[in-house]
């Protein structure tokens, strides 16, 4: 996403294409921007939780119409760095760190990353914000992580806007005993193995993200590790729990992928 060259984005006043009526507030057309978010200007913010806080960072005034940008698996809230100061300044754009990625605390320990922990997130945070109708702009896997919100939340998100998403990939109902065994082993398998972070130097770090990442250029990389690495001593260790990169314990099926999907009445942006 850091790199996509997006040719707009939301808008409050642009006519469109009728194809594109659900979204009337999205336009392509940057003269119609009324306001700027300034490149590198934010605040950070930070919610308390359970088992330790979620970090995200805000673009904009409080005052204005809320949006929730949800990254991708392994990435953090800079994902939208280079995305916010191309969309026009009325909003009040709001990018989490979901919980084990960038500077937000991991999940306790011996808990495996459900994927519908990620929605638990999003409810917890709509919360804290007082918001009561929101957009999601989800990347890849938030993305996902917004679909099956607005499925189970429909009454609060007005529009979904969905980058590079890859739908709420169902398993077959014959398969999902087994994936649940595997994501059982994989968890205990690695608490034994598991042992102090590994540390890189930063160019090593560097190095190591794009060879995970062939799709971003080396500027985009060092945005991603400002949130996704921490200084030690000798060099940097990942922030990200290595528990994100199990495979999830609990599948859906297609059929209840669809029953998800009736239940959306945002507008969606695909």
């Amino acid at each position: 996403l850091l790199d996509a060259k997006l040719p707009g984005a939301l808008d409050s006043g642009c006519d469109l294409n009728p194809s594109l009526r659900l979204v009337k507030e999205m336009s392509f057309v940057s003269k119609c921007f009324s306001m700027a978010i300034v490149k590198g200007v934010y605040r950070e913010l930070n919610f308390t939780v359970p088992w330790g806080h979620i970090a995200a960072k805000a673009w904009g005034h409080p005052s204005g119409r809320p949006v929730l940008c949800l990254h991708g698996w392994a990435d953090n809230a800079n994902t939208f760095d280079r995305l916010i100061p191309l969309l026009p300044g009325e909003f009040y754009y709001v990018a989490l760190d979901f919980p084990g990625h960038g500077l937000s605390s991991h999940r306790s320990p011996g808990i495996p990353y459900y994927f519908t922990e990620y929605i638990s997130d999003v409810r917890r945070i709509a919360d804290a914000l007082n918001w009561n109708k929101f957009t999601i702009l989800g990347h890849s896997m938030g993305g996902n992580v917004g679909g099956l919100f607005c499925s189970v939340f429909p009454d609060l998100v007005d529009k979904l806007i969905v980058l590079d998403g890859y739908g709420f990939y169902p398993t077959a109902i014959t398969a999902t005993r087994e994936r649940l065994q595997l994501a059982i082993d994989e968890l205990i398998k690695l608490e034994k193995e598991q042992g102090s972070p590994r540390v890189y130097t930063p160019d090593g770090a560097l190095k190591r993200l794009l060879e995970g990442n062939r799709s971003i250029s080396e500027e985009s990389g060092k945005i991603l590790l400002q949130r996704g690495a921490t200084e030690v001593s000798g060099g940097v260790v990942f922030n990200r729990d290595l528990r994100i990169n199990l495979h999830n314990p609990v599948r859906i099926t297609i059929e209840q992928c669809l029953e998800f999907q009736k239940n959306i009445t945002a507008a969606v942006l695909l």
